[in-house]
Formats: structure tokens, C-alpha cells, sequence
């Protein structure tokens, strides 16, 4: 492994995808995507949505990054393969370029309007809460890494500022399903705990609902969404249900991996409800990019 190689290891690039998709989805229940088609490309406002994207990659990366510069003592000790404990990569050089990719996640919102920079800043604190002492609490740290995405979401939503105080609620979504990952995370290393295990796959099924509830708005329709729903199912249970007994960290990992990549097909399911399901199969096509990725860099 080069030394760019460890900084981009660093960055987790397949969970960046993930990130993408959350500014697709945001950007379509804005009702953005609506404005674009009856505008025109050439009029739109399809450079929001780049400005978005470009704002989430700093965001994420960024904070990814420093969560190993946080956790470069523990990783010595239970993770030596890591960039930083591995020598290829420095805790100076990891801190510098998560300030750069935050910062710049920063400076890209507000190429937007100042509700996306002033979502990007909030996102960026509770980055680096989490990185710093969230990731240590049971019951906070999941919700802390949840608000984390769903405040994503929200910021695919500022594409059409107005609609953040409209459709904050779908937050809600990510929040729990981020949370329940995160919980299942927690046996890496040492292994699950069988509480928190069913606990994560009740969360799971509170998505679902939470998924099919939005039919209560006329903008969504739920009928484009459950083939998304079906493929979704299939790949978060059957790891999680495998982990519960054996509770091994190996297990655990594939559960966790199989819950981070399956947040593009949560995102595609809902994005179908919103835009139809053409746009819904343009989200899905980054879970191949993600998982493409992912045979070289680790999510986890």
C-alpha cells in the first residue's frame, strides 16, 4: 500500500458513495429534480446538485479521517493493519487533510445557500463529536453517527432551502437506520452482543415502516419503491440474522459492511417514491461503483 493509497484508505472511498447517494436522494424529495426537468439543463439547477455532492465527499471523508486520528493509540493495538498504526500514513498528515476535506465540504455548501453551509458546518461538529467522545457512549454514540446522515439527507434537501423545514422529518429515516448499524459495529472486534443485535434488526424494521409511512405524501408513491424495498431486505437481514448466534467479529464485520453498502438501495427506494423509478435505478447504480470500490478499500 502506497502512501496515497493509505490516505485514500483513510477517506473509506466505497462509504463516499453511500454519502452520494444520501445528496441524490435529498436533492429529488426537494422537488429540485422537478424544477430541472420542466426548466431545462440548460436553465436548471443541476450545479446544485454537483456543489452537493462535492460538499458531502468533504464532509464524509473528512470526518472518516478523523476517526482514526482519534482512535490512532487504540488502533496500535486492535487494528495495527490501519494506514496510521501501520506507519504508512501519519496522525499529522491524516489531520491535516480531514481539516482540508471538511473545510472544503464547508466552502462547497455554501456555494449553494447559507442553509447548506450552516447544515455542512452542523454536520462537520457532529463528526468530529462522534470521532471524539461519541463513539464511546451506548446509547448517544449511535444516535450522534445517525444525525450524522440524516443531516446528509437534509443537506440534499437544501438544494430548494425552503424545503428543509418541509421534509426534516425524512431525517428521521437515516438517523435510526445509522444508528442500528452503528450498534451492530460495536462487535468488530470482540464480537456482538445478542441484545443489541435484535435491537439493530427491530430498528431495521422501524426503516421499513418509516419507508412505507411517507405514502402519507401526495409527492410520494410507494408503489415504485417497493421493488427497491424487496432488494433492500434481502441484503441487510440474511447477514445480521447469520451474526446473531455465533457472534463473531468476521460475522459482525459482513453484517456491518452488508448495512453500510445496502444505504444506497434505502436511498434508491425512496428516491423511486419521490421521482419515479427511473431516478430510483440512477441511485442504485452506485451500489456497483460502491462495491467495485470496496474490493480495495475497506468500509469498515
Amino acid at each position: 500500500m502506497s502512501k496515497l493509497g493509505a490516505y485514500l484508505r483513510l477517506m473509506r472511498p466505497a462509504n463516499i458513495v453511500t454519502a452520494i447517494a444520501d445528496i441524490m436522494l435529498g436533492y429529488a424529495a426537494s422537488g429540485a429534480l422537478l424544477q430541472l426537468w420542466e426548466n431545462g439543463f440548460e436553465v436548471g439547477n443541476l450545479h446544485l446538485l454537483g456543489w452537493l455532492v462535492l460538499a458531502t465527499i468533504g464532509l464524509y471523508g473528512g470526518g472518516v479521517v478523523f476517526n482514526d486520528v482519534f482512535d490512532a493509540d487504540l488502533d496500535r493495538v486492535e487494528r495495527p493493519e490501519r494506514p496510521i498504526p501501520s506507519g504508512k500514513a501519519t496522525v499529522a498528515g491524516a489531520a491535516i487533510l480531514g481539516a482540508v476535506l471538511l473545510l472544503g465540504g464547508i466552502i462547497a455548501a455554501w456555494q449553494v445557500s447559507a442553509v447548506s453551509a450552516a447544515i455542512a458546518l452542523a454536520i462537520a461538529l457532529l463528526a468530529l463529536l462522534y470521532d471524539w467522545k461519541g463513539k464511546h457512549q451506548s446509547l448517544l454514540g449511535p444516535i450522534n453517527m445517525g444525525a450524522c446522515r440524516g443531516g446528509n439527507l437534509l443537506l440534499g434537501v437544501s438544494a430548494i432551502p425552503a424545503a428543509v423545514a418541509e421534509l426534516w422529518f425524512i431525517s428521521l429515516i437515516p438517523i435510526v437506520y445509522i444508528a442500528a448499524i452503528t450498534m451492530v459495529s460495536r462487535g468488530e472486534v470482540h464480537g456482538g452482543n445478542t441484545a443489541a443485535l435484535k435491537g439493530a434488526a427491530l430498528m431495521y424494521a422501524l426503516v421499513f415502516a418509516g419507508i412505507m409511512s411517507l405514502e402519507l405524501l401526495p409527492q410520494f408513491n410507494l408503489l415504485y419503491s417497493l421493488p427497491f424495498l424487496l432488494l433492500f431486505a434481502f441484503l441487510i437481514f440474511p447477514p445480521l440474522i447469520k451474526a446473531m448466534p455465533a457472534k463473531e467479529p468476521k460475522l459482525i464485520i459482513k453484517a456491518v459492511k452488508a448495512g453500510i453498502l445496502a444505504l444506497i438501495v434505502m436511498n434508491a427506494s425512496i428516491a423511486a417514491g419521490f421521482a419515479g423509478w427511473q431516478y430510483g435505478l440512477v441511485v442504485l447504480l452506485l451500489l456497483p461503483v460502491s462495491i467495485y470500490i470496496a474490493k480495495s478499500f475497506a468500509v469498515t
